[in-house]
């Protein structure tokens, strides 16, 4: 119907279009992680959390986080008279998250101001900071990783302040001359990627001394190039690996002979930049024991690894978020899609899915606040890699769903949901990929059987009238008795069964106990798939909902 206007004529009136989701805060209207950072050790921390959470709901920062993602890091390699500068160009948006992120110690909090609840509240920080613009994690995440390897050096004084620095500085200078600083790391190479034995970087002490080599060689994945310094894997000598603190600046202020090739075209973590770079006679100092580079720089991975897990969280919670929001204001065959029984299934399953993800994410968090506490090291070495191969896997699979929930206004670039969608894959793969997380949670297991049966069986001890749980734990234990080669066979399934009875144990300990039996019944019980919605979820009513996304 056209309708006049005028001199002109108005073909439809504009109707039944969702607005865009801003101007709310991220800690306050999420109910499971005001409740986790409490109970995980970080109360001390929530009036800061909560002006972060206001600060990043504003629609500014939506916008911010969308330009940085639509405008990727350029490569300069050289200047204009032909020098070699290897530097890359961020738009003023990725500088702007990341000069926030400095402010909230996001980068080095747990370390500089060690205590009780440390890890857990920049946990919750990074799990809201990652559901804006998630590409400037990286940085952040490896800086706070390498911290705890770095500080055993005896020259660790020379740089401890840039490091603690809370004033961020992109400024492309020697160390010693910035306010802060950031560290990356460099593992893979393009022959092996997660096979890092195959790797063919070499490191020759220089005549000078003073613990000082000269690297030459290659790395496939250097996220960050601008880093102040990464932290290397190389051979020294015939065979012993060993890792290398490598500064882009030298002393001297000279550039160090660290050549970047190319950015990597991702398909997702686009404002973030990763590339490929060669060593030509690079310079570093070793860190660590001769020999023992690939312990050091897996014990830095046992972080990482950890943000992978809340990075992940970040973007299913976001997702879950946004097709709530879609659902209260879409209308469709006469009714809101909120209302409708099939679509109240999965969003309902998709909000259990959040809050598991969100309870797991931060009890590990607290793990890492334990590390005089041998019980609580057991779980962090048993259940990190766990966590990560689980919640990273079906963090793909959510966001899916919720594209889907906007229907064909999901796969448009101009909203939200393909930048979820495409940053959804990345926690699972880089850090190790879910076949090297399955493998390592076997191999923790093995090395501390008792730790990892009392986690199982303490579980199935505390819910004795829970039947899915008995019965998951006896396979798990069944399974930690089986051969080498079942094992493997089954490290997968170890990994998912594992989560899943951890994730039951929280949300029966600190949840309402119909969201706890809502998620033990189509997680534990439920036969088939695990397509979100298959399983009819009782209770799935405005509680959840009101839970899961306060109107």
């Amino acid at each position: 119907m056209s309708i006049q206007v005028g001199d002109q004529v108005r073909t439809h009136v504009v109707s039944n279009q969702v607005p865009d989701l801003v101007d709310y805060n991220l800690y306050a209207r999420d109910v499971a992680l005001c409740e986790a950072v409490r109970r995980e050790g970080a109360q001390g921390s929530v009036a800061e959390l909560e002006q972060y959470g206001e600060w990043l709901g504003q629609a500014d920062q939506l916008a911010q986080g969308d330009a940085a993602n639509r405008y990727a890091p350029e490569l300069h390699a050289f200047d204009r008279t032909g020098h070699r500068v290897d530097q890359v160009a961020f738009h003023p948006a990725w500088h702007h998250f990341m000069g926030k992120a400095f402010e909230q110690g996001m980068h080095c909090s747990a370390w500089s101001d060690p205590g009780p609840g440390a890890h857990a509240a920049r946990a919750a920080r990074y799990l809201m900071h990652g559901q804006i613009e998630a590409g400037t994690l990286c940085p952040l995440t490896m800086t706070s990783a390498a911290i705890p390897i770095l500080t055993r050096e005896p020259w660790f004084g020379e740089i401890s302040n840039t490091l603690y620095g809370r004033s961020y500085d992109p400024r492309d200078l020697p160390a010693a001359s910035k306010t802060s600083m950031l560290v990356g790391m460099g593992m893979t190479e393009k022959q092996g990627g997660s096979d890092l034995r195959s790797n063919t970087s070499q490191a020759i002490a220089t005549d000078a001394g003073g613990g000082w080599y000269g690297l030459t060689g290659h790395k496939w994945f250097f996220s960050v190039p601008t880093s102040d310094a990464h932290l290397l894997l190389a051979r020294e000598g015939d065979s012993a690996f060993s890792c290398f603190y490598v500064p882009r600046w030298l002393a001297e202020g000279q550039r160090n002979a660290i050549h970047i090739q190319r950015l990597k075209d991702k398909m997702g973590n686009r404002s973030n930049a990763s590339a490929e770079v060669e060593f030509a006679g690079a310079l570093g100092r070793r860190v660590g024991p001769e020999g023992k580079g690939i312990a050091t720089l897996v014990e830095m991975a046992s972080m990482t690894r950890l943000d992978c897990v809340l990075g992940s969280a970040a973007i299913l919670r976001q997702a879950v978020v946004q097709a709530m929001h879609h659902a209260r204001h879409r209308r469709a065959f006469g009714s809101l899609l909120i209302h409708q029984p099939l679509m109240r299934q999965v969003l309902a399953d998709l909000a259990l899915e959040s809050e598991a993800a969100t309870a797991l994410a931060m009890r590990l968090a607290r793990a890492f606040d334990a590390p005089d506490d041998p019980a609580e090291q057991a779980l962090r070495r048993i259940l990190t890699p766990a966590a990560k191969f689980w919640v990273c896997k079906r963090t793909i699979e959510a966001t899916a769903e919720c594209m889907e929930v906007w229907g064909g206004n999901g796969y448009i670039e101009d909203g939200p949901m393909p930048r979820l969608y495409r940053e959804a894959p990345v926690n699972s793969i880089w850090e190790g990929s879910g076949n090297v997380m399955c493998l390592d949670v076997l191999r923790a297991v093995s090395h501390d059987p008792d730790a990892a049966a009392e986690l199982v069986e303490g579980i199935a001890r505390a819910h004795p009238d829970r039947l899915p749980l008995q019965h998951l734990a006896q396979d798990l234990m069944a399974g930690f008795r089986a051969g080498d080669e079942a094992q493997q066979q089954a490290a997968r399934y170890t990994s998912q069964t594992l989560v899943l009875l951890v994730q039951a144990d929280l949300l029966l300990r600190h949840a309402p106990q119909w969201l706890a039996d809502a998620f033990i019944d189509s997680r534990l019980g439920a036969s088939g798939g695990r397509v979100f919605g298959v399983q009819v979820l009782a209770p799935a009513g405005d509680a959840l909902f009101q839970r899961a996304w306060p109107e």
